[in-house]
């Protein structure tokens, strides 16, 4: 089916009366979880939505199989990335002794600030994250970084400018 449809509020109705069911097979293909795949296959309309709220221009979709997987799939990763991250910080705070446990709110503002910086490290290019990862994390020189990654020390500072722009532009 390759009718083009503009992403108009109607556009996107049709869009999920044609095709949700496609989506969701997929997606539980994928999740091998129905529900996950019920989340997820509304999570892509809803950023088709808020596509369409943010943009005065239509899209033109002339693949909306191949259009929704490719959104769908994004968020899949997204979905995995996530339970990555929210493993790891339920293994950070169970190490920790029982008087340094944080409290329920301190938890949901660490994990919304770890899934903020996961999504800023997500955009950069990989040897920039790296860069950036190995400085922050690992204490690295600069000196040091640019002898691990093989590149000059210039580089490595247009790596961590670039990673402390998006952090800011974030911050903003």
């Amino acid at each position: 089916m390759s009718t083009s449809h503009t992403l108009s509020h109607d556009a996107i109705g049709e869009l999920y009366l044609g095709h949700h069911g496609y989506l969701l097979n997929w997606l539980r293909h994928k999740l091998g979880c129905r529900q996950q795949a019920a989340d997820l296959a509304q999570d892509t309309f809803i950023k088709l939505l808020n596509h369409r709220q943010r943009h005065n221009q239509p899209l033109d979709i002339r693949e909306p199989r191949a259009y929704l997987t490719t959104v769908a799939g994004r968020l899949v990763k997204d979905h995995y990335r996530r339970q990555s991250l929210e493993t790891a910080y339920q293994e950070a705070l169970a190490a920790l002794p029982e008087r340094h446990y944080p409290s329920a709110e301190t938890q949901h503002l660490i994990r919304e600030a770890l899934y903020e910086l996961d999504a800023i490290l997500e955009r950069l290019k990989p040897k920039v994250r790296q860069a950036f990862l190995l400085s922050q994390l690992d204490g690295l020189t600069y000196a040091a970084i640019a002898e691990q990654l093989d590149v000059n020390l210039r580089t490595v500072k247009r790596y961590m400018a670039t990673a402390f722009e998006e952090c800011i532009m974030v911050m903003a």
